[in-house]
């Protein structure tokens, strides 16, 4: 009997176990990722359940179902239960997605930046991608965004494991300014640094919002608790734009180069003047815009082509209005090197990843959706909302339906913006689309040719990345802890040649630099050196 009960003991717990080892493979947890065409479906309805985490702008919101008209159309299409979570990128987003990571709830597809994305893929958490992200698998993501060659320089650990999300070739990115202030004061519009400086003195001390109270500051910005903004107009002053430069044949990784000793002092200097809104470090990105709608700073750098346009209501121009109650704000842009150059050309941007613990099916599904968002039909509903509702289209000419857009989309959270994450380009030209929307003024149209005129500086020509065991993140927080003391603890930036110092060797500066030289070197066929310490 003993025996017998031994024997059905086993075997009980063999039928458990394949019980058990058949369930995880139905979820798509199973460690090979292999799956059927079954794989991951939710049994109640048929449709394969997806999750993403991506980024949106704060005040993004998905409706209720009903009236989600997007992941209706995705879930129909594709045969999938579409979930979304979102969040504006920051500390915040990169806390959950690595929470979400380490419960081992890692999302389907997510995005990231380009060094935590290095650490992902070092981790093993984000798949390879060779065989996934290919002309004949996202043959409209190929078509009009992104090249082969871009793909392939984009890679890090030897791994095939990332890619960028659609990237705007074009630089809508611009200082604005309070041009009803500048009225009021008398002024005009600066064309060069130091009147750039003297506005934003007049700014802070000539009340130039009337109300009598000493309560405007001349520009703000944003360094998310810990960095040094690249919006001061400092960097550009003394020849150090966007990330990295070459000169000559030389790399220039502009955050530490030796002309931070001046950017610095440049930078304490304005700060000691008072007339730059003294919370910037702690502020989030999109806080310094909302303390420019709130009338509390003049000057402020901004994104994207439409952000100031007149009946945009996520920007400048009529969020000010309806904060201030002011309907004569008035936010244009400038620039002060506008002539000599204000940023470098585009280069591939942050990417997406796919989950090393997804089944095969749910990535392929997904890339199949990503596909079809950077294709016509995709960008024609996450952008301009439902054919024949939101807007009408004759041939390539899309006409916006105001009234049905604002009652479909604006007022139901401004939700499109959640889907836009993979396609952030306000350029329908690239699909071989024309957006004819009454709601563009000649104002808006001024706005664009004012900053299609400025000089772009050439780029380093290709993306550049780390290798194993180089630890990039942990130069750029030592250096940005240097940065933040010197501006607001230390008399001068006398001590920055020997940050940098320590930046090159303790760091690991010297050989991160030279490495990203001989990329360079290797995409532009010339012979670039980088110089250390």
């Amino acid at each position: 009997m003993k025996r017998t009960g031994f024997i059905v003991l086993m075997v009980m717990m063999l039928i458990l176990s394949a019980c058990g080892d058949k369930k995880e493979t139905a979820g798509g947890t199973g460690s090979d990722n292999s799956s059927s065409g079954e794989a991951g479906k939710d049994k109640n309805s048929g449709k394969m359940p997806l999750k993403w985490f991506v980024v949106a702008s704060a005040d993004a919101q998905l409706p209720a179902k009903d009236k989600d008209f997007v992941k209706k159309a995705i879930d129909e299409k594709f045969n999938v239960d579409l979930t979304i979570d979102y969040m504006p990128y920051g500390a915040d987003y990169q806390n959950k997605l690595n929470s979400l990571i380490s419960s081992g709830d890692t999302p389907d597809v997510f995005y990231s930046d380009g060094i935590a994305s290095n650490q992902y893929i070092k981790d093993g958490v984000a798949r390879e991608i060779k065989d996934l992200v290919t002309t004949q698998t996202m043959p409209n993501y190929f078509k009009y965004w992104v090249s082969e060659k871009d793909l392939s320089m984009y890679q890090v650990q030897d791994k095939f494991a990332r890619a960028p999300i659609p990237y705007a070739k074009d630089i809508y990115r611009s200082y604005y300014i309070r041009k009803d202030w500048l009225d009021k004061l008398g002024l005009q519009m600066p064309t060069n640094y130091d009147e750039m400086i003297a506005v934003m003195k007049a700014f802070t001390e000539q009340d130039p919002d009337g109300n009598g109270k000493n309560d405007t500051y001349g520009f703000t910005t944003y360094g998310g608790g810990t960095n040094m903004s690249l919006d001061f107009p400092e960097f550009v002053k003394n020849g150090l734009i966007g990330d990295f430069i070459t000169e000559g044949d030389q790399f220039i990784d502009t955050r530490t180069d030796l002309r931070m000793e001046q950017v610095l002092n440049d930078v304490k200097k304005v700060m000691d003047m008072g007339v730059v809104d003294p919370d910037w470090l702690l502020a989030k990105n999109g806080q310094q815009l909302e303390k420019a709608e709130q009338g509390k700073a003049g000057i402020v750098l901004g994104m994207g082509k439409n952000l100031a346009f007149d009946n945009n209501p996520e920007g400048l121009q009529m969020k000010t209005k309806q904060i201030t109650g002011n309907d004569q704000a008035d936010w244009e842009p400038f620039h002060p090197f506008a002539q000599t150059g204000t940023w470098i050309e585009t280069v591939p941007g942050n990417p997406f990843l796919l989950s090393s613990q997804s089944s095969d099916d749910k990535i392929k599904k997904s890339v199949e959706i990503l596909d079809w968002l950077a294709g016509e039909e995709g960008y024609l509903l996450t952008h301009y909302g439902q054919d024949g509702t939101d807007y009408t289209r004759e041939g390539n000419k899309i006409s916006i339906n105001q009234e049905a857009f604002k009652k479909d989309v604006t007022d139901n959270g401004n939700f499109l913006t959640v889907y836009q994450w993979f396609t952030p380009v306000p350029a329908p030209e690239v699909l071989g689309l024309e957006l004819d929307d009454p709601s563009i003024t000649d104002r808006d149209k001024a706005i664009v040719k004012t900053i299609d005129a400025y000089k772009i500086v050439p780029s380093i020509g290709t993306s550049v990345v780390v290798k194993e065991g180089m630890d990039l993140a942990a130069l750029r927080k030592r250096m940005n802890e240097m940065m933040v003391s010197i501006v607001f603890d230390e008399k001068d930036a006398s001590k920055w040649p020997a940050y940098r110092k320590e930046l090159m060797t303790k760091y690991g500066g010297n050989e991160i630099f030279t490495y990203y030289a001989e990329q360079v070197s290797n995409a532009s066929g010339k012979t670039i050196t980088f110089t250390g310490e």
